[in-house]
Formats: C-alpha cells, structure tokens, sequence
C-alpha cells in the first residue's frame, strides 16, 4: 500500500489536471461565441450597408446637402463649376451616383457645386487687341457649358491711328450688368489708311534667307516657281516686283520667283515643291506661320509673318515624310505631308 501522503498528491494532481482541461474547454467556447458574434454582427452590417439609398440633392443649398448626406452615413466629394445664373451659386448642379441608387454605408457622392456667374459686370475691351480677346473669352468659359460673354462677328472696320487689330469701340458698355449672355459687337482698327512700308530686296537671297527677309519687313507676297534659266542659282529669289527698295502701301502684293532645280527631287529622299493654302482675306493683317515637322520628330518654323489674306505660299526642301503644319491666331488651320512627287512631275514643265 502506497503512503496516505502520496495518495493525498496523486489526488491533488488529478484534480488539477481537470481543473487546467475544463479552463481550456471554457476559454475554447467563448472563442467561438464571440467568432459567431462577430460574424452575425458583420453580415448584419454588411446587408445594412446595402439598402442605403441615394438622396436627391440636385437643385439643394450645399450645407442641406450636405447634412442630408451625413444622416444617411454617405460621404461626399465637391467639385466647383460656375453656372449661368447668379441665384444658382451655391447649390448642388450634378450629383453622382444619381438618386434613387443603391449604396453601401461610406460610399463616396461627387457633387457639382455652382460658383455662380464668373463675372457680374461687362469688361473695358477698349485698347485691347481682339486677338487677346478671344483668347481671354475661351480660356474664362472653357469649362461653361455657355459662355456668358462671347464676339459678335463679323466685326466693323475703321481706319485710325490704332495698330491694326485694336478694339476702338464696345457695345455694351465697360461696366453694365451681365444677367445672361451677351454677344459682344465691337469696332477694330484696321491701322493708317496710307500706310507705307518698304519693299526689301530679295534677289540672290535662298529661300530661307529670303522667309527671314519677308517676316521682318511685313509685306503681302506670293512665290511663284520656274527653272533656273542661264546662271541662276537654284533654290534662290531670282526675280521680285516690286523691286527692292521701293516704298508701297502695305496692302500691296510683291510677286517673287524662285528658281527650281531640275527635278522636284533634288537629293535621295528629299522634295522642293511650293506650299499652297488658300486663306480668307481679312480685313488687317494677322499673325500665321508655317511650320515643319520631320520625320524624326524635330519640330521648327519656316516662316512667321504678319498675312492679309489669300493664297499662301512658301516654297521648301525637305525630307519626303515631313508634315508642314499651318496656324494662325493658335489654330492649327491646315497640316500636309510632302509626298514623291506623280510620275508625271519627276521633270518641271
């Protein structure tokens, strides 16, 4: 028989041993019943989150919108645009997603919100060219789905003092109330009725030395090709009339030649050829400018001038490939690619 001591532990040991397996069970249990909680508790969310349905708050203040938002656990995100009427500045212009949609709790609303008309008054055009005028009213409505202000064309024409260009006259006046749209009627200068410029000699000069000629002195010109005759050098100014020095009015057109070589194709790959566009005549001259693009991606002009109007036309030698991109007032207005010339135009007639 063992001692009544040790009997005693082993006793003590056994009931232990249970005490420690009833705890493990115990601690085992209310981890699942809390695991089951939690997981009714997130299905429960979840398909709360669901039947949240979207307000309309097109039409409302931003703060009742937004506090409509908040009661239905919905979070938002503003975006300003200005609107054609001043009684709309701050109220809600567009909504997204639109009401009546189903969304989950937290889910983000874009609002639209009206800043109202941009401007309350009419400018001072007055001195301004129109050029920067039209630039200034599509850059402020760029993003109106109506601009407020916009040109009445076509415009009238006076001659005056004024470079060509200046406004001279507005109507309606600097400072009267814009309510809505208004059109803009406006009197531009078309410079000095008797305005006289010299005429530059180009004779001898190679085109790009002429194109650099013409820009500086603003004269109206047309190029014209034919074959080198005798002497004269290809791809330069052989003839011009007026001649060079001669004092003309400015709306007078100098006729210039410039000789070809042989053959369109002058190297491997590379075309002469005259650049025609067709242009409308405008009442003063304005800023156009012709340039190239190569085939490797480089990007310069050829020629940068002041231009009333009609046919343009600027002879060049570029690489078969090229695009030549022609703008005026920022406006891309007609883009070509140099190609090989027909069959029938390997030789000049």
């Amino acid at each position: 028989m063992l001692p009544e001591r040790t009997t005693e532990r082993i006793n003590k040991e056994g009931k232990g041993s249970h005490q420690v397996q009833r705890f493990v069970f115990m601690a085992m249990g209310i981890m699942v019943f809390v695991g089951i909680i939690a997981v009714a508790v997130f299905f429960i969310a979840l398909q709360g989150e669901e039947q949240i349905m979207v307000p309309e708050v097109r039409g409302k203040d931003l703060i009742a919108a937004l506090l409509e938002l908040q009661e239905k656990e919905l979070n938002s995100r503003i975006q300003l645009r200005p609107s054609q009427s001043i009684a709309e500045k701050g109220l809600i212009l567009e909504q997204d997603p639109p009401p009546g949609t189903i969304v989950r709790a937290g889910r983000l609303i874009q609002l639209v919100v009206s800043q109202g008309m941009l401007i309350n008054t009419v400018e001072n055009y007055i001195g301004r060219t129109i050029d920067e005028v039209r630039l200034d009213l599509q850059t402020l409505f760029a993003s109106a789905p109506q601009a407020l202000l916009s040109l009445k064309e076509p415009f009238m024409y006076e001659y005056s003092t004024d470079s060509p260009g200046i406004i001279l006259q507005q109507s309606p006046k600097p400072g009267t109330p814009v309510s809505g749209p208004i059109a803009l009627e406006l009197v531009v200068s078309r410079g000095p009725e008797d305005t006289m410029i010299r005429v530059p000699d180009l004779i001898g000069l190679s085109i790009s030395d002429a194109l650099e000629q013409i820009s500086q002195s603003g004269i109206n010109f047309e190029f014209s090709l034919r074959q080198a005759r005798g002497a004269e050098i290809p791809e330069t100014v052989v003839s011009q009339n007026p001649p060079g020095q001669s004092r003309i009015p400015g709306t007078t057109r100098v006729a210039i030649t410039v000789a070809s070589p042989p053959t369109p194709i002058v190297e491997k790959d590379e075309v002469f050829a005259l650049f025609r566009y067709p242009m409308p005549r405008n009442p003063y001259p304005l800023t156009v400018w012709l340039e190239v693009q190569l085939p490797s991606g480089e990007r310069y002009r050829l020629i940068t001038v002041e231009y009333p109007g009609g046919e343009f036309t600027v002879p060049y030698r570029l690489p078969i490939g090229s695009t030549l991109i022609l703008s005026m007032l920022n406006r891309e207005l007609y883009r070509e690619t140099v190609k090989v010339p027909p069959l029938d135009e390997l030789y000049w007639n």
